[in-house]
């Protein structure tokens, strides 16, 4: 056989060689395209439901968020894996699929499940799906600070942080999301920018209001109303009433209650009104700098 193979060379040597060829052009053609990564994604299908809780112990967490969830979700078909973590402010559901299923049908069945789930959790709770990503997917950390020459750059460090955040959430992050193969933007550091009411108790005291009446009169103030419209000759006009304060000087100056004097009780005079920023949990740093990392 071999002799066979070795004659047949020798004398189909344009055969030969014309087959070598082609075999070299597809083995360069095939290590060029190969994907080639230093630590291959080996993730399963996994499908991660993640519920902020941010009042609640861990205890509390179990039996209210991640049992019941654990409860509706169960029973899936494909699902080979099923795990649960709670932990104080979060409930965290991970299902793990079949090989070879298909991660969007997967999360299908999930949100389906999902809307059912809803009647079972304590209200103001909303479970999100994580990003369709894995703990092995790239990361690219950036930071987002003033130019050098920059003109406008306010002096304090913490309204840079502010002003910067506001930037990145509302400009740059929406830009990012559309590039494709991004799963999803996270912010660290920087300070959230917050019109904050800061109210005085001693103040609402004297006035008689309570702490959630107090909110929810300003509340009240935080929407816009729309009131059908009406037919003049060929045309209708649209009435709408726009009564959602934007600013802090018109949050200052929302009536709380009229109690017979002459002016009623305005939200300024039971409480400081002004710019500020949101709790935080934690920070970032660059070179020993606070800075907002992304």
């Amino acid at each position: 056989m071999l002799a066979r193979l070795i004659e047949f060379s020798v004398r189909q040597r344009a055969i030969v060689l014309l087959a070598a060829a082609v075999l070299v052009a597809v083995g360069t053609w095939s290590a060029v395209h190969l994907p080639m990564d230093a630590v291959p994604d080996i993730t399963n299908v996994q499908v991660q439901v993640n519920t902020a809780v941010p009042a609640l112990a861990p205890e509390e967490i179990e039996q209210q968020v991640t049992f019941p969830l654990e409860n509706r979700l169960s029973g899936l078909p494909g699902v080979v894996e099923f795990r649960s973590l709670s932990k104080v402010g979060l409930s965290q559901v991970t299902m793990t699929f079949a090989d070879g299923a298909e991660i969007y049908r997967a999360r299908q069945l999930v949100s389906e499940r999902l809307q059912a789930a809803a009647e079972d959790l304590p209200p103001g709770l909303t479970p999100r799906l994580s990003p369709i990503a894995t703990g092995l997917g790239e990361i690219f950390y950036y930071t987002l600070e003033y130019a050098p020459d920059a003109r406008d750059r306010p002096a304090p460090r913490r309204e840079q942080l502010m002003e910067l955040r506001l930037l990145h959430e509302s400009i740059v992050k929406p830009a990012l999301r559309r590039t494709s193969g991004i799963a999803e933007v996270n912010t660290s550091g920087g300070y959230e920018k917050q019109i904050v009411v800061q109210p005085d108790p001693a103040r609402l005291l004297e006035t008689g209001l309570t702490l959630a009446a107090f909110a929810g009169r300003i509340s009240e103030n935080m929407r816009n109303a729309g009131g059908g419209f009406v037919e003049i000759g060929a045309e209708q006009v649209v009435i709408r009433v726009t009564g959602r304060a934007t600013t802090a000087e018109e949050i200052g100056a929302l009536p709380l209650k009229f109690t017979g004097a002459v002016q009623p009780l305005l939200v300024r005079d039971v409480a400081s009104v002004g710019i500020g920023a949101g709790f935080r949990t934690g920070t970032a740093t660059v070179d020993g700098r606070e800075a907002l990392v992304c």
